[in-house]
């Protein structure tokens, strides 16, 4: 049987894609602040995307994936956002009408931002620091420390979006 998820479950199971984060007592504010605010994704909606991707495995449906692998803080505009959605959702249409089967919609964009590593530090004019994490963690400078408050830095914005995608494509974001 499945262990019941717990807020920190996460914490017993083997974590590599992690960055160091020395100052132990801001990470732990860092963990409490975020704690306070709302989900992204509701419930319902995690409950929803189960049953519609048991219908992708059943053949009963195509599943379409888009997004990037790692968004930057610098590209997460309305324009960039709302043509990718675009783009995504006539690609649903397309493959809906060629494969008279229903598409279920995964898209990795508003909250994309961390990106794991084969290594974690690189190497620079003889410079060995942290290896580029994603916007979210450590920015694309050759910088020494993750700075934490990058991880609280998006998640009004993408809430707001995850609305706006939610209001326009008229089914759960």
């Amino acid at each position: 049987m499945a262990e019941r998820w717990t807020p920190d479950s996460w914490r017993k199971k083997p974590i590599t894609q992690v960055p160091d984060y020395p100052d132990r007592a801001a990470l732990a504010e860092t963990e409490k602040q975020l704690a306070t605010f709302p989900p992204l994704v509701f419930a319902g909606e995690a409950r929803n995307l189960k049953k519609a991707l048991a219908r992708v495995a059943g053949g009963e449906a195509f599943l379409l994936q888009g997004g990037d692998c790692a968004e930057s803080f610098a590209e997460h505009g309305a324009n960039n956002i709302r043509d990718f959605f675009r783009v995504f959702l006539q690609m649903a249409v397309v493959l809906t009408f060629a494969g008279s089967s229903p598409v279920v919609k995964v898209g990795r964009i508003a909250g994309q931002f961390a990106k794991p590593r084969s290594s974690p530090t690189e190497k620079r004019n003889g410079i060995e620091l942290p290896s580029y994490r994603g916007d979210i963690i450590n920015g694309k400078g050759f910088a020494s420390v993750a700075a934490l408050q990058r991880a609280r830095r998006p998640h009004l914005r993408d809430a707001r979006l995850h609305a706006r995608l939610r209001a326009r494509s008229g089914e759960p974001a």
